[in-house]
Order: structure tokens, then sequence, then C-alpha cells
């Protein structure tokens, strides 16, 4: 593949450590505000709103149904062009594109958190999914505009640390509507919870208001068929479109086995004998600080190996992870063994997941950043659909061995369009 207009070539141990403070205290510190206030919206959604509806008499059924509020994340491609076409145009202020559609969804975001508080799930519940709808069309609609500034931000050789510490801040939002909002409903009314909630948002609002709009590699698009057309046509056309389906089927393909493996771990560890406690201290405690520590020590590595060897070493990595889970489902309910597994499994997710987002982040052209990001995203994302609606029907007709067996093969494919995609040798 060709260099993207935004590469930076890569650079030795001895060329990164002399600018290395200043990267840390600027780009990183903006990639850490933005990751935090990019999560919250969606985690509301899955932790908080799920508990709001349960307490407030709200039937199983109808919040599961509410799952299918987080359509917008999978479908945001599809208005990411108007985000590169249009520039928000604020009263006696200019903040530019990027920065211009981050602060209008940060704004719309808090504010439709804040006004859950004030309706009732049991009497209102249609105003309540209008409500969670907006959280999440709003939310997908920020990570466009985010997305798009990171990508522009961070040369080629500061995306794996910049995507990964993105990454990171990401997952520990999860806490606040996840935990600290779930300790004050017990203290306080729905109302005050949600709006404490949204207040959580003001911190990226800042980060949006002092930093600069990214410089920006040709023009933006000059109307809506250039901003629809164009960024397919610039990817297709890059290096053909045999080229450009590689690289699609690889984005589809490079982590399926491991979220297959992943998406059912808790009813796995059940049913091999671990009880609850032990799932909830060992595992999921694990999981938490195994994945941070191997998304930033992912984006530190990168910058000295590259984005196209991280993908290479950090796969080979993460099917070893998945034969643990085939081992562990052989050993049976040891604790030792649960903590060292699927440490070491989350460990490996996180760093296969700096190298994966920094690999989509270089893929894209700047000039229409927003669109191609997001069609990314969206089209990695499709394998978590797949293996949610799939797997539980593959061990019921295998067992667990057998299924983590298919998921090691499912990691191949990805492995096998490395050399085409990301060479050993190239400097990306």
């Amino acid at each position: 593949m060709s260099n993207s207009p935004h590469e930076a070539p890569a650079l030795t141990a001895h060329e990164v450590h002399p600018g290395w403070r200043a990267f840390l205290n600027a780009r990183i510190l903006i990639c850490v505000f933005l990751g935090f206030t990019s999560g919250l919206p969606l985690f509301t959604l899955v932790y908080l709103v799920q508990a709001w509806l349960r307490t407030e008499g709200v039937n199983l059924k109808e919040i599961g149904l509410f799952a299918l509020i987080q359509f917008p994340y999978t479908w945001k491609f599809v208005w990411a062009p108007l985000m590169d076409r249009y520039v928000p145009r604020l009263p006696g202020w200019r903040p530019g594109r990027r920065r211009g559609w981050m602060f209008v969804t940060q704004v719309l975001v808090a504010i439709a958190i804040g006004t859950l508080g004030f309706v009732s799930p049991g009497k209102e519940i249609w105003t309540v999914a209008a409500l969670t709808s907006l959280v999440a069309f709003f939310g997908a609609s920020q990570d466009i505009a985010i997305d798009a500034y990171r990508r522009e931000l961070l040369a080629d050789v500061e995306q794996g640390l910049g995507n990964a510490v993105h990454v990171n801040a990401y997952k520990v939002a999860a806490l606040i509507p996840g935990s600290l909002a779930l300790i004050l409903a017990d203290h306080l009314p729905w109302t005050t919870v949600f709006i404490v909630t949204a207040a959580f948002m003001l911190p990226g609002m800042v980060m949006t208001l002092v930093v600069k709009e990214p410089e920006v590699h040709g023009a933006p698009p000059k109307n809506l068929r250039e901003a629809i057309v164009e960024p397919f046509h610039e990817f297709i056309m890059r290096d053909g479109w045999r080229t450009a389906l590689l690289v699609l089927g690889f984005i589809f393909l490079y982590k399926l086995g491991d979220v297959m493996a992943t998406t059912l771990s808790t009813s796995f560890f059940l049913d091999i004998g671990f009880n609850m406690t032990q799932i909830g201290v060992i595992a999921k405690t694990v999981a938490f600080w195994a994945s941070l520590a191997g998304g930033i020590i992912g984006g530190v590595w990168l910058v000295k190996i590259g984005i196209a060897r991280g993908l290479w070493i950090f796969g080979v990595l993460q099917i070893v992870s998945t034969l643990g889970f085939a081992w562990l489902a052989k050993l049976g309910p040891s604790p030792l063994a649960l903590g060292a597994l699927y440490g070491f499994e989350t460990f490996a997710t996180g760093l296969t997941t700096a190298a994966f987002i920094a690999y989509i982040a270089s893929t894209t052209d700047p000039r229409y950043t927003a669109t191609q990001f997001a069609l990314f995203t969206s089209l990695a994302s499709v394998p978590r659909t797949l293996a949610s609606a799939s797997s539980g029907f593959i061990v019921s007709q295998t067992g667990w061995f057998e299924y983590f067996m298919i998921c090691t093969a499912l990691s191949i494919p990805g492995m096998l369009l490395l050399p085409k995609i990301a060479p050993w040798r190239t400097q990306r």
C-alpha cells in the first residue's frame, strides 16, 4: 500500500526520545480527555440506563429491546460525510470543522443524558426510548468528530500510543456510569444521578475549547457529492480495488477469532465451575487492569517497532491467548489459571487493539477522515454482532474446548493477509 498523505517516516528510538516529553504533555493529554468523553455516553446506555430501567420496574423483555438504541454506533458512517463537508458556525466563534462538531455533539450528549432523570420509565417509556436514542446518536456523532480530530492531530508514528491512550481512557469512562452513578443511585434521586453523570462531559468540552484545530493536508470537500462519493473513490483508487478489498477483509477478519472467544467468557467461566465471586473478583478485576496495561504498553511499543510489525507480533499473542481458553476448558476451575490466562488474554487484546486502531487511522486520507474512519470502525464492529448471534449455537453443538479451537482457526485468515496488508519490512 502507498503511504497516506499524513504519514510520517518511522523513527528510531534515538530520534523519538528528544521529543517524548512534549509529546506526552500535549497530544497524549488531549487523547486522554477526549477518549474519556467519547466513552461516557455509550457506557451510560449500557450500564446506567439498564440499572435505572430495572429498578423502576421495566420488564426484562423491554430492557432487552433497548439494546437496539446502540444502532447509531454501527451505522455512523452514513452521516459522517456531512461532518466532513459542513463546518459548524456558532455566534461569535469559528472553531473549525473538527472542534466545532466535537463541541456541538458534546453539549447535546450532556443535555440528553441530564434530561433522562426528569422522566419516568414506568409512565413514559417511549420518551425514555427517544431520549436514549438521542444519546446514542449524539454519542456516535461525537465519536466521528473525535476520531477524525485524533487522526489529524497525530502523525502515523504517533498513532499507536495516541490511540492506545484514547481507548484506555474510553474504558476508564465506564467507571462513572457503571460504578459511581450506581452508588449515588442508592442515596440520591435519579434526577441528580443523571445530572452528575452528564457533568462528566465538561472536561471534554473544556479541552475542545482550548485546543487548536489540526492542520489538514488538502482542502475539505466542496459539496455533498464530493463528501459522499470521493472518500470511497479515493480509497478504491489509491491502490486499486483488489487492495481495497484486501484492506476491508483484513479489518473484518483480524480480530474475529478474539471477539468470538471473549463474547461468552462469563458463561464459559460459570459452565466450567467458577462461582460468581471468583468471576467478579479475579476475572473482571484482572481483565480491567491487564487491558489497560496492554493498551499502554502496546502503544509505547508501536512507537519503536511500527504499526506493521505490531500487527504481526500482537496478532500471534492474540492467537496464543485464545488457545489459553481452550486449555482452561480442559483444566477446569483453577483460580490461579483463571487470573493468569484471562489476564494474558485481555492484555493481548489491549495490544492488538492499539495496533489495529492505529492501522485503521493510518489507512484514512486526511481529506476524508471522518467518513473513512467511521466506515472502517463500523466494519470492525460487525464481527462482534456476528459473534453475539452465533457463538451460543456453536458452543451448544461443539462444547467449549472445540469452540475455542474454532476461534483460534478463525484468527488465522486475518494473519494470512498481513504479508499483503502490512509487510514485516514496511516502515509504516
